[in-house]
């Protein structure tokens, strides 16, 4: 590239932690409205739409095969789905944009007590003292995610990021 060519911008792709992803089809919808590739990453066979911009990921089966195929090429550009938190934390470090399935986007600066947080939950949970899980996905979560998923893509394009 010579002194008055200018770089291409990156391009926007979404990675989607499929196994449990409770909003694989708002992320289909979300990414052909506005062109976006989607790499849905899982260790088993998910069925995913015959769209050119949707790619299916079978990785081996074990212990984050998928988050490290997903880690591996995560980077500015990069919107990450997953409830994750150990994922989250990776691929905030690589530069990604991290969204959990209820619209809660992972930051820098709330990572760490996500983190902390996780690891508590374990430990009680182990000591058998939680027994609970997490709330019911609701309809409001899943309309906070489709917002913010096209907040994220549309800050991504504002920013000169390519489609």
């Amino acid at each position: 590239m010579t002194a008055n060519e200018v770089a291409p911008a990156p391009s926007i792709v979404i990675y989607v932690d499929a196994d449990a992803c409770p909003v694989k089809d708002e992320v289909y919808k979300v990414a052909a409205r506005h062109g976006v590739k989607t790499f849905v990453v899982a260790n088993a066979f998910i069925n995913v739409p015959r769209e050119p911009l949707i790619e299916r990921i079978v990785v081996s089966a074990g212990p984050d095969v998928a988050d490290d195929w997903i880690v591996e090429r995560a980077g500015t550009g990069s919107i990450v789905i997953t409830t994750d938190i150990p994922l989250a934390a990776r691929a905030i470090k690589k530069g990604a944009n991290v969204i959990a399935p209820t619209g809660k986007a992972f930051s820098e600066s709330s990572i760490g007590m996500a983190l902390a947080t996780r690891n508590l939950m374990q430990d009680l949970r182990e000591q058998g003292a939680v027994t609970g899980g997490p709330k019911a996905f609701s309809s409001r979560d899943r309309s906070a995610f489709l917002s913010a998923l096209d907040l994220a893509i549309v800050r991504f394009k504002r920013a000169g990021h390519r489609a």
